[in-house]
């Protein structure tokens, strides 16, 4: 079960007491205070792992708390600390405060770790509070209480390039003829109802990460068909592919398409109208009046965009797409590179 979104409530450990208590030896009759400090309470951390791709987990399993701090014993002996919940969440969650709305982490590499609710600290035994005016006494220190916080977790799909489309617009397709990603195909709008990623590898060439979210519908933007949140994975790509059924199968006009779509990314907002684009017109095979991939073709240059048909089912110019997908991936890298690397006039 894919979940990309979740509310969860931490609490770390508290710290352990300290305590009082004062030597009682044999052949000691005055012996001094001996009371250990508490341990600290322990801490939560996110951990960002390969192997996790959904947040079901928190779904029904929303409040996690530390092990608190045991408490200081005599002979001056700290309590043992408490343990540390470390939960794993997959590569691309983000970590925000719900009550503020503040971002608190972005764990995008396998590894990545973040703090979130920090243990409390142990309490002074009465050893600590020995002086020379005051060699025996009876004040210890309680345990710090250990935080605790109501988060909210997104999970953005790390990928560099994204599919926009209608559904049934033939993205799946796409990923399953340039990929070895296998999301469902069938004759029904809104077959995909989750995210897929595929890896697309180019021969002489480093390949890259294609996200395929599900079809947009008008409205996407203010959470129509649940858009936003299949909108909000986009944010981290570098490039989108707007995927446009030209087929008269589909009964609808391919530039109100392009139009509707281009719109919906623009009201989302978060620097999504601002990517680069490309156009693609899908279903190439069963088009019979040429006029309508031609009227989508002039709208396209009027953008900018680049233009290609496209064949999923069969395959025609899926592969040339992709590598003309890779190749400009690579060359905003090259252009990148070379503005780091330049330096000012030589001496």
């Amino acid at each position: 079960m894919f979940v990309d979104e979740a509310c969860v409530a931490v609490r770390a450990g508290d710290g352990g007491r300290g305590i009082v208590s004062f030597r009682r030896e044999k052949f000691i009759p005055r012996g001094g205070p001996d009371g250990g400090d508490g341990g600290k309470g322990g801490s939560i951390w996110f951990v960002a792992r390969l192997n996790r791709n959904t947040l079901v987990d928190f779904r029904y399993h929303p409040s996690f708390r530390a092990e608190r701090g045991h408490h200081g014993e005599g002979g001056r002996r700290t309590g043992r600390d408490g343990a540390d919940v470390e939960l794993p969440v997959p590569l691309g969650t983000m970590v925000f405060d719900d009550e503020n709305g503040e971002i608190l982490g972005d764990l995008r590499e396998d590894g990545d770790r973040l703090l979130v609710a920090r243990g409390g600290m142990g309490g002074r035994g009465n050893a600590c509070f020995a002086t020379s005016t005051d060699q025996a006494p009876r004040r210890h220190g309680g345990g710090r209480a250990g935080e605790h916080y109501r988060l909210r977790l997104e999970l953005r799909l790390i990928a560099e390039v994204g599919l926009v489309g209608f559904p049934n617009a033939g993205k799946s397709t796409f990923i399953r003829q340039v990929s070895a990603a296998r999301p469902k195909v069938a004759d029904y709008p809104f077959t995909t109802l989750t995210p897929h990623l595929g890896v697309v590898d180019i021969e002489d060439g480093e390949g890259f990460v294609l996200a395929d979210i599900p079809g947009l519908i008008p409205g996407a933007h203010r959470g129509a068909g649940l858009g936003d949140r299949f909108l909000r994975h986009l944010l981290r790509t570098e490039l989108l592919v707007f995927f446009i059924d030209v087929s008269e199968a589909s009964e609808r006009n391919p530039v109100e398409d392009f139009d509707c779509l281009k719109d919906e990314v623009s009201q989302f907002g978060q620097g999504l109208a601002t990517k680069r684009a490309v156009v693609a017109a899908n279903k190439i095979d069963i088009l019979v009046d040429r006029s309508r991939l031609e009227s989508l073709e002039r709208r396209a240059q009027d953008f900018g965009f680049e233009f290609w048909p496209v064949s999923a089912a069969t395959g025609e110019g899926a592969q040339q797409l992709a590598l003309s997908l890779e190749r400009r991936l690579r060359e905003k890298e090259l252009d990148a590179i070379g503005q780091t690397g330049r330096g000012g006039p030589g001496p």
